[in-house]
C-alpha cells in the first residue's frame, strides 16, 4: 500500500504567510488560525516575544492535526526593547509611522515547526530597517491607502511603505511575515520533503 504523502498545516491566518509558502512551491493542506494572547510579559524582550508567540501558535495547532507538520510564525516591530502594535486603526498607522520615521528599526519573526511524531525545532529571524525621513504627505498617503490596518508596526513592506525603506539588512520574506530560507530548513530537518 503506498504511504500517503506528509501533511503541511500553516498556523496562521495571515494571507502573506500563505503567498510566501507556495511562492516556494509549498502548497499547506490546511490554515488554522492560532488564536493566542499577543499581549507582551512583563520585561519580555521583543526577541522573546517573537519566539513564545510562534512556539504558542504552533502548540495551538498542532493537537488539532495529528500527523501533519505544523509551521508557526509571529512577527513583532521592535524600536529598540519597544514594541509596537500591529495597528488596529489609521490612528496606530499614524502613530507607528511616526515613531519609525528616519529612524533604524527590527523585524524579528519567530518561527515554530513540529513533526508528526511531536519532534519540534524553532527560529528567531531578525532584520533590520532604515526608514527615511516621513513627511506629513507621505504618511497621509499612506493613511489612505488603508494598507497599514491590521499590520505590526502599522505597514507593509511588500506595499506602498516598500518606497519608504532606505536599507534592509536580513530577510525580505521575513519582513513580510515568514523568512524563507529558515522556514524551509525548518521543515526539511523534521523530514517534510521539500519540492
Amino acid at each position: 500500500m503506498p504511504q500517503s504523502p506528509p501533511r503541511l498545516v500553516l498556523a496562521s491566518a495571515s494571507p502573506r504567510r500563505l503567498d510566501l509558502l507556495r511562492q516556494i512551491g509549498l502548497k499547506p493542506h490546511a490554515v488554522e488560525a492560532a488564536e493566542v494572547d499577543e499581549t507582551p510579559l512583563r520585561d519580555e524582550t521583543p526577541r522573546l516575544l517573537a519566539t513564545r508567540l510562534a512556539v504558542a501558535k504552533a502548540d495551538r495547532v498542532a493537537p488539532l492535526h495529528a500527523g501533519s507538520h505544523v509551521l508557526a510564525a509571529d512577527t513583532v516591530v521592535a524600536l529598540g526593547r519597544r514594541v509596537l502594535p500591529k495597528a488596529s486603526d489609521a490612528d496606530e498607522v499614524r502613530a507607528c509611522l511616526d515613531l519609525l520615521s528616519g529612524r533604524a528599526h527590527r523585524v524579528l519573526t519567530g518561527l515554530c515547526a513540529i513533526a508528526p511524531d511531536g519532534r519540534r525545532a524553532h527560529r528567531l529571524v531578525e532584520s533590520r530597517l532604515h526608514f527615511k525621513r516621513l513627511t506629513p504627505g507621505d504618511i497621509d498617503s499612506y493613511l489612505a491607502s488603508g494598507e497599514g490596518v491590521g499590520k505590526a508596526g502599522g505597514y507593509a513592506i511588500q506595499g506602498r511603505a516598500g518606497r519608504f525603506v532606505i536599507s534592509l539588512q536580513g530577510s525580505y520574506s521575513g519582513v513580510v511575515g515568514l523568512p524563507l530560507y529558515e522556514a524551509a530548513n525548518l521543515l526539511a530537518g523534521l523530514g517534510y520533503p521539500l519540492p
